[in-house]
């Protein structure tokens, strides 16, 4: 009998086999191994060179379609460029847009393309890489009112537009994304 009640509490202090063991997904090995064999986090290329320009401008240019998109588009906020835009600029943009709004006027734009985006300069101050983008876009747009009459601007019409723009980016921040801190033209 005291080996009987020694064993039913060593099966339910250690439990039973179940003949079941499975394994480890993949995805659990490596962050266990993350986690049990922690390595510093790789060094963010701090130089801006040829090919890091390159994918800049890709990135610059999907950044500018977002913004003046989003920017005029006839909900009049500010949703889809938010992380693309330091304080300043959102606010600067918000307050445009709510201008807009107690006029009782909206946006209409198509987006036809940017034509060029080159760097006119890039400087690195401290940690903080500013680059300075010209762009020259084509895009469709009108104000219209709250009756949808047109108060500036031409539906049918292709516009140039030109544009200066500065993004800035934190190069020791892991986050890769860059912010519009300043427009110039």
């Amino acid at each position: 009998m005291i080996a009987g009640f020694i064993f039913l509490r060593l099966r339910g202090i250690l439990g039973k086999r179940s003949g079941f063991e499975g394994k480890a997904s993949p995805q659990f090995k490596e962050t266990l191994e993350r986690i049990n064999n922690p390595q510093k986090p790789k060094k963010i290329n701090e130089s801006f060179n040829d090919e890091a320009q390159k994918e800049f401008i890709k990135g610059a240019k999907i950044a500018y379609e977002t913004i003046i998109t989003d920017f005029s588009d006839n909900d009049n906020k500010i949703v889809a460029s938010k992380p693309l835009l330091n304080g300043k600029i959102y606010d600067q943009f918000s307050q445009a847009l709510k201008d807009r709004n107690d006029r009782g006027h909206f946006a209409e734009i198509t987006f036809i393309g940017v034509n060029s985006a080159k760097i006119k300069e890039h400087k690195k101050i401290g940690k903080i890489l500013n680059v300075t983008v010209d762009f020259i876009a084509e895009v469709i747009t009108c104000i219209k009112d709250k009756d949808k009459k047109i108060v500036s601007g031409d539906p049918e019409k292709i516009k140039k537009i030109y544009d200066t723009w500065v993004f800035s980016r934190d190069i020791t921040s892991t986050n890769p994304n860059w912010q519009l801190v300043n427009i110039l033209t």
